[in-house]
């Protein structure tokens, strides 16, 4: 069905953006518009997914072009969803960036780069075609390029330049790739490609095209290739790690959810295979950095990429309930990291350090952060009823009712579980150090006041708690979100009609 509508979490950030860039001297202006921006694509988001739930998929061709001639926008509930959640971390990293992240930083584009990071968030989750996935990933990516270095320090100037050298890389390949299949196939409409590959067969060199993918959309979501990953993310302010932790690996996730259940999904022995053994390494190598490290910043890093090797796991069983659970655990998961990277960084800018060595007994001070950064942790390490447990649950009972056919996904099980493990671990590692034991640092002597820093934190800490016991509400949407992604031709029809 036809809708203008869907574009609007595209539009909003895109003219908040402009607005803010037009008016960058006056500081207070671009707080407030940010925030309007944010708040109004949180509203069109609940609105969107109320028209994916009555009326099924809404579709936008620009300019009246029919697909697969056009430009095609296409919003499922998969999409809505994270739209959605992507809103909410998008709100709290922003009412924690204002009192935190320094005027100079705001006069030199922070707000316009924060909008036009989430439109290319959301550009990715919209799209209908993969030349437009690529463009929407290169917003995204420039603003975090900026992002990443505001400020100046020499790690930050470091970390860039590994960040953008491996995104240029990969970005090259996404292109390579895209051309190739374009060769083949004549068109990069999503829909259309799943349609010509499905009549024709995915040969050799199809399949072939889709490994560069692979490569492509793993470096992105670190996905095995995860090495620039930490390092990159601990260098920025903590409102901007904790944007990078929550969203940007989730985009490349989204994308391998997307290609690889409508347009490579005729040869699963080889490609679900190789993402699935990457999964695995990933868990395990991703909860090793996590408990060798005694620093903050390198301890939630590691576990994102615990996170993303858990959720492409429950992918690659590719059934309805391990996509469901795949579903829930990436939306828990992009409000809990967003949760453990603000009150991380508070933790960081109270002390002055992210050494855990060095910090003790903030509990005293700070209740609040503390007994918030224990729910994220225990949401995270899957203690129930939190949202982590109910994900964690529904993926693993997934991959175990695959393991009778393969005993490959016993194995993704048994390393599943180890990794949630060791994710536990490390977060009670900062949670004891840091917030529990002797107080060393007197009211005084803390570097920053958290005065504004709360209330963030206290609305993600909320999603996560109603994640957790309102699992039965979001059944139906979550249930609809796989049925679409198993079932190509529900979005096919959509976009083709």
């Amino acid at each position: 069905m036809m809708n203008n509508l869907i574009i609007l979490p595209l539009l909003i950030p895109l003219g908040a953006g402009l607005m803010t860039a037009i008016f960058r001297k006056n500081i207070l202006f671009q707080r407030i518009i940010s925030i309007l921006a944010v708040l109004l694509t949180c509203a069109a988001s609940f609105f969107l997914i109320s028209q994916v739930s009555s009326q099924g998929i809404q579709t936008l061709q620009l300019g009246g072009w029919p697909a697969p001639y056009g430009i095609t926008f296409a919003l499922d509930m998969f999409a809505a969803l994270l739209i959605l959640t992507a809103s909410f971390v998008s709100l709290a990293c922003l009412l924690f960036a204002i009192p935190s992240i320094g005027q100079e930083r705001e006069r030199y584009y922070f707000y316009p780069l924060y909008q036009f990071l989430m439109v290319g968030v959301n550009g990715s989750f919209l799209t209908g075609d993969l030349f437009n996935l690529f463009v929407c990933f290169e917003v995204m990516l420039l603003a975090s390029y900026v992002l990443l270095s505001l400020g100046g320090t020499k790690p930050q100037l470091r970390e860039s330049i590994k960040y953008i050298l491996i995104n240029t890389i990969s970005s090259s390949l996404f292109l390579i790739a895209i051309a190739y299949l374009y060769r083949i196939t004549g068109t990069v409409n999503m829909a259309h490609l799943s349609v010509l590959i499905a009549q024709a067969g995915q040969d050799g060199l199809i399949t072939t095209v889709s490994l560069l993918f692979i490569i492509v959309f793993s470096l992105k979501a670190g996905l095995l290739l995860f090495f620039w990953l930490p390092g990159s993310y601990s260098t920025p302010p903590a409102a901007v790690r904790a944007v990078f932790g929550a969203l940007l690996t989730k985009v490349g996730i989204y994308a391998i959810f997307r290609v690889f259940s409508l347009i490579f999904y005729h040869q699963p022995e080889t490609t679900h295979l190789i993402l699935g053994v990457m999964a695995l390494l990933t868990m395990l190598l991703g909860g090793m950095g996590a408990m060798a490290y005694w620093d903050i910043h390198k301890i939630l890093s590691y576990n994102v990429i615990i996170s993303v090797g858990f959720i492409i796991a429950g992918f690659t069983a590719f059934s309805m309930e391990a996509i469901i659970g795949a579903i829930y655990y990436l939306m828990h998961d992009m409000i809990v990291k967003a949760l453990l990277f603000l009150i991380g960084g508070a933790m960081i800018g109270i002390t002055g350090t992210s050494k855990l060595k060095e910090m003790s007994g903030l509990i005293r001070y700070h209740p609040l952060l503390g007994w918030m950064f224990f729910i994220g942790a225990m949401a995270l390490g899957g203690i129930p009823p939190l949202s982590g447990f109910i994900g964690k649950l529904i993926i693993t009972q997934g991959i175990l009712e695959k393991g009778a056919l393969d005993p490959f996904f016993y194995a993704l099980a048994a390393a599943g579980l180890l990794s949630s493990l060791m994710a536990l671990y490390s977060v009670v590692k900062i949670f004891t150090n840091g917030f529990w034991g002797e107080t060393l640092l007197s009211k005084d002597m803390e570097k920053i006041s958290t005065k504004g820093l709360i209330f963030p934190c206290v609305l993600l800490t909320a999603i996560s708690i109603f994640l957790g016991l309102g699992g039965e509400v979001l059944y139906p949407y979550l249930a609809a979100a796989a049925e679409t992604l198993l079932n190509p031709q529900i979005y096919i029809e959509a976009v083709l009609k």
